[in-house]
């Protein structure tokens, strides 16, 4: 039986569903200051998005700390917490399993600054207005 390729890559509704309700909870307890490490309580930290993997073992949290500063520290400091992190997730969701939780830097505001950038090169200003 042939295998239907057409999906390929693309997240499911569930996928998006369950790394959005994960990513809300997320930023809410580091809002909230709810996890029991001082130091990753005293930052301010944006969870810009969740992917979770299809199997639904896996989330990936794209964060950043606000203002850009510490980004390295902010890493580390959720690597150290995700065990409680993810218990926490566990309980206030309510999943049957809750992902395995990943940490990563949130590129998109780098991108979208090296984008702008480049629009602002006079080269590229002149080959769009031809």
């Amino acid at each position: 039986m042939a295998k239907n390729n057409s999906n390929d890559g693309a997240p499911t509704q569930r996928m998006l569903r369950v790394g959005e309700l994960i990513r809300r909870t997320l930023a809410q307890m580091l809002m909230q200051g709810e996890v029991h490490d001082p130091d990753l309580n005293r930052l301010s930290i944006t969870v810009g998005e969740v992917r979770v993997s299809k199997d639904l073992k896996i989330a990936t949290a794209y964060v950043l700390p606000l203002g850009g500063e510490g980004k390295d520290v902010v890493i580390e400091l959720l690597a150290r917490n995700k065990y409680e992190l993810r218990k926490m997730i566990g309980k206030k969701i309510g999943l049957r399993h809750t992902p395995d939780l990943r940490f990563r830097l949130d590129q998109t505001f780098d991108q979208m600054d090296a984008t702008n950038e480049m629009f602002a090169r006079a080269e590229v200003k002149r080959d769009l207005e031809d």
